[in-house]
């Protein structure tokens, strides 16, 4: 398992965070793995439409 550079807590409204928990829970995926796949997929999706993200130069 990968060790977490830097730490963000990641405040959501609690509507939102169970929803997810829900989502998670039926993907057979922790919350964290979960928020991390849709993050995953936003960015793909991104750099798809925008073109690829350099984060060297940030």
């Amino acid at each position: 398992m990968a060790i977490q550079a830097n730490p963000y807590p990641l405040r959501l409204e609690k509507e939102l965070l169970e929803k997810a928990k829900v989502i998670a829970k039926e993907n057979g995926r922790s919350l964290n793995k979960e928020i991390e796949f849709l993050l995953k997929n936003a960015i793909k999706e991104y750099e798809a439409k925008n073109g690829t993200i350099n984060v060297d130069t940030l």
